[in-house]
């Protein structure tokens, strides 16, 4: 798909590539409706009663709501994972093929404290620096404002090697309106921050990896049969798709036959790119 197709136009791209470059990270302002904002808030909801802190420790933030398994949960929420202006840099940041790795709504409650530093695809266990193997996003769903724990980066950070910031190191707070985007290299350090307002502040954080790498939620599990009601291309961020030459396969065939039953191989061309796949691998034979 091409950047004018996607809704992104070839300037706007390389402007929003250029930053995330130089800074680690890009903002898009106003990327959704206010419409869409109060469909995606009404599903979560029922989620988000104070009663129901689910902070497990500090880093998840004892008043913190925290919502799994999202797309269960508030469908709506597609609209995030699959904007055109997002998913138009992930195509030129990961290789095709790419997966949702985690994906969840975080609600700060006030009196939240601010989060440790850290930066999301630690948990690869490969040194710095090196290139990302993940690319975040977090969306204001309520604004985002230095009050009330907007989130807090370093940038250029992306590049660090084996630095690790001090208590006196400084942070820039991602202030935002609601229905703007931050999207963010996986290296980039950051943290969320303190609410100090007598307000909630709801944020949705899709995160996505490289198709080799291990999704931090099981998408397919976590959606269920629900996930037939979404796009192919959703479809395959949660799974149901094969990185060549056969990464991802369920008893040797497509995912997507599991949840389509029109699904049509050839026309999907998955075939064809595990066997030049297989090629490469092989030396052509």
């Amino acid at each position: 798909m091409t950047a004018e197709r996607a809704g992104n136009p070839a300037g706007q791209l390389a402007d929003d590539l250029a930053r995330y470059e130089r800074d680690g990270f890009v903002v898009i302002p106003g990327a959704v409706t206010d419409a869409e904002l109060d469909t995606i808030r009404a599903e979560l909801e029922p989620h988000l009663d104070e009663s129901r802190l689910l902070g497990r420790n500090d880093f998840e933030g004892f008043r913190t709501n925290r919502v799994y398994a999202l797309l269960a949960k508030a469908p709506s929420v597609a609209t995030l994972v699959e904007h055109e202006r997002v998913v138009a840099m992930l195509d030129r940041l990961l290789m095709p093929n790419y997966l949702l790795s985690a994906n969840l709504a975080i609600n700060l409650w006030p009196g939240e404290t601010a989060q440790q530093l850290h930066f999301d695809d630690s948990f690869y266990p490969l040194p710095r620096p090196r290139p990302a193997i993940s690319v975040s996003a977090i969306w204001a769903i309520d604004d985002f404002t230095e009050e009330n724990g907007a989130t807090e980066v370093i940038a250029g950070s992306h590049r660090w090697g084996d630095e690790v910031p001090g208590p006196d190191t400084a942070t820039t707070p991602v202030v935002m309106t609601a229905g703007s985007v931050v999207v963010f290299s996986g290296t980039l350090w950051h943290r969320g921050g303190a609410n100090r307002s007598a307000r909630p502040r709801l944020a949705i954080t899709p995160q996505y990896c490289e198709p080799w790498a291990r999704q931090q939620e099981q998408h397919v599990l976590a959606t269920g049969d629900g996930a037939a009601a979404f796009s192919p291309r959703l479809q395959a961020m949660l799974g149901y798709s094969i990185h060549p030459p056969f990464m991802g396969h369920v008893n040797g065939l497509h995912p997507r036959r599991l949840i389509d039953d029109a699904y049509d191989p050839a026309a999907s061309g998955a075939g064809e790119a595990a066997t030049a796949r297989y090629a490469e691998m092989r030396g052509g034979r």
